[in-house]
Order: C-alpha cells, then sequence, then structure tokens
C-alpha cells in the first residue's frame, strides 16, 4: 500500500512538472538571444569611445556581453581609472543605458551613459558623478589579429642616455632629465613618450623607483602595463606587472624599491606577453582594450611608447625596441 502510494504520487508530481517544465523551456527559447530564430543584440561587442570636451578628446571604452538568456552587462573604462563592471546594460529599439558607481571621479552620483546603436556606430551623453554632461561617439573595437607570424628585427635604442633626443612631454610641466645614462623623473608632473609611433614590437625597459612610488608603461599610448610598490604581495588587477585593470600577472617577481628592475614585453596585435626580471608573467593573452589614461582610442593605429610621471619619482635605462622585418 504504501510502495503504491508512492507510485501514485510521484506520477502526479511527474504529470504536474511536465507542463511547468516545457513552459518555462518555451519561455527561455524566446529570451534567449542565442537561440537559431532570435539574432543577439547588435551591441553586443567591444567598442572603443571618444568623449569631446568642447574640442578636447577623451578616451574610453565599452564592451558589452551577455549573461544568461536575456540580461546584458558589460565593463567600462573612462579617461581615468580601470575597467569597472556593469551590473545590466539596457538596449531596445537601438536605443541604450546604464549607470555605475564613481570610481576616481569627483563627485557622488553615478555616472549615467545613453546612447544610440546606428550604422554600426555609438552616439550619445555621459552624465559624469559631479552632473556635467559630455557627447561621446564609439565604433567597434578592431580585432587586431594578425594574419601570418611576426619575425622581428635587431632592437634599437630608444634612449641615447645623455638627452631627450627622440622623447617629448604629454605636458607643459616637463621634468624629466636625462643624467647618466638614465632618464630620471625626479617627481610628479608630465607623462613622457616618444616621438616614434609603433604597430607590433618586442620592448625591453629598465626601472627603478623608491617605495611608495608609482608609475606605467603605455604600449602605443593606450594599455598601461603597471609599475608600483608591490613586492611581496599576491598579485592583482592593479599590481605591478599587470595590464592595468585588465590582465592579472601570475606573480608577482618584483625585486622591490630602490632595485633595477626589468621588463621585456612583447606586443603583437592585441596578443601581449610580459616578462619582469626573467619570468613570465602574462603570457600571450589578449588584451580587451584601452587603459585608463590612455592618449586616444584609436587602437587600429600604431602608437608612441609612454612612461607615466605623474604618479611620483620613476627611473629608467636601457631602453630598446625590435619591429618586425
Amino acid at each position: 500500500m504504501t510502495k503504491n502510494s508512492g507510485i501514485n504520487m510521484m506520477s502526479a508530481t511527474q504529470k504536474l512538472f511536465v507542463p511547468i517544465f516545457f513552459l518555462l523551456a518555451t519561455s527561455a527559447t524566446k529570451a534567449n538571444y542565442f537561440s537559431p530564430t532570435v539574432d543577439p543584440p547588435k551591441i553586443i561587442g567591444r567598442w572603443d569611445l571618444t568623449v569631446m570636451d568642447g574640442t578636447k578628446e577623451s578616451p574610453s571604452w565599452l564592451e558589452v556581453t551577455h549573461s544568461g538568456y536575456s540580461t546584458l552587462v558589460g565593463r567600462f573604462v573612462g579617461a581615468g581609472g580601470s575597467a569597472r563592471p556593469i551590473s545590466i546594460v539596457n538596449f531596445k529599439d537601438g536605443k541604450f543605458n546604464f549607470s555605475i558607481p564613481p570610481q576616481w571621479e569627483m563627485g557622488t552620483n553615478n555616472i549615467v551613459v545613453e546612447g544610440t546603436l546606428q550604422d554600426e556606430k555609438l552616439t550619445g551623453t555621459l552624465t559624469s558623478a559631479n552632473g556635467k554632461v559630455y557627447n561621446f561617439t564609439g565604433v567597434r573595437a578592431p580585432l587586431l589579429k594578425r594574419d601570418k607570424e611576426v619575425v622581428f628585427g635587431d632592437p634599437v635604442p630608444l634612449f641615447n642616455g645623455k638627452d631627450l633626443t627622440g622623447w617629448h612631454a604629454q605636458g607643459t610641466n616637463n621634468q624629466w632629465i636625462a643624467e647618466n645614462g638614465v632618464l630620471k623623473s625626479p617627481k610628479s608632473g608630465s607623462n613622457i613618450m616618444t616621438d616614434k609611433t609603433f604597430d607590433d614590437f618586442k620592448l625591453h625597459v629598465e626601472f627603478r623607483y623608491p617605495p611608495g612610488s608609482n608609475s606605467g608603461v603605455y604600449l602605443r599610448g593606450r594599455y598601461e602595463v603597471q609599475i608600483e610598490d608591490n613586492k611581496g604581495m599576491e598579485p592583482a588587477l592593479d599590481f605591478v606587472s599587470a595590464i592595468y585593470g585588465f590582465l592579472m600577472p601570475s606573480e608577482i617577481a618584483s625585486k622591490g624599491a630602490g632595485e633595477w628592475e626589468t621588463y621585456d614585453i612583447t606586443l603583437i596585435g592585441r596578443m601581449v606577453t610580459i616578462t619582469m626580471n626573467g619570468k613570465t608573467v602574462i603570457n600571450n593573452q589578449a588584451i580587451p582594450g584601452p587603459t585608463g589614461g590612455a592618449l586616444n582610442s584609436k587602437e587600429g593605429e600604431p602608437g608612441p611608447i609612454l612612461f607615466q610621471g605623474d604618479h611620483g619619482p620613476i627611473e629608467y635605462r636601457n631602453i630598446t625596441i625590435a619591429v618586425p622585418k
């Protein structure tokens, strides 16, 4: 009797469960952006943004991806700071919007981004944490894939060790000096960059910083390889040898403040390999987009090698680069 009752009870449960299951499955299929009958939203992907402040252009970046059947999420990089998550991106009839809390911006309001996707271009407004409204435009980020193996030539010096020939400051407050083979920034001031621009390359650079200081090597002027006093710490997205906010090193290979350290960096398209003090800490990983503080968001173009000089004292030496033959 007990056995038969159990069978009857299971049968009734199954009868109830089956239509509910198919109802949920049908609803999921209708909502699923990636079902065979529904095209994914056209906003999905990575976008290089340009934010306008009068005539001044500032780079920015947006990535939109799907989460589950019908929710869009993403990441955003502003003119400064690191990539920050977007919990929901609303998109309907070609219009989109999202909001994120402030990071390093002045102000307490959420940053609100609203725009339109038309003809594979984004246009819209960004309302900052202090309430100021900026216009922006956006284009799809290029894939930067290479269709053949890149073969590099011999390295050549980028710094002659005697003066700033081949380099120029980003701003008017140029504190950089050349002294005894060392390119020095004795105090916070301007960033400095090469006069020449580069596409794919192998870069060698040695650097030294005092305790607590901070700098960065910007690849093509867009992707920052972080320099910070992090010896003995666990790796993080904003620690030494990270692609700031995007790629975390496998270990902290730093010798520490006051010691000369080395970066050997290979960049081919988006693919980057970083060796610090002889240890490969990032191995052939794709850089998603420009990091905070980038010169611009024109990822398809060559760019300079840029050293950050606005975060504290820093020294560089033995700077060489090899480009494709």
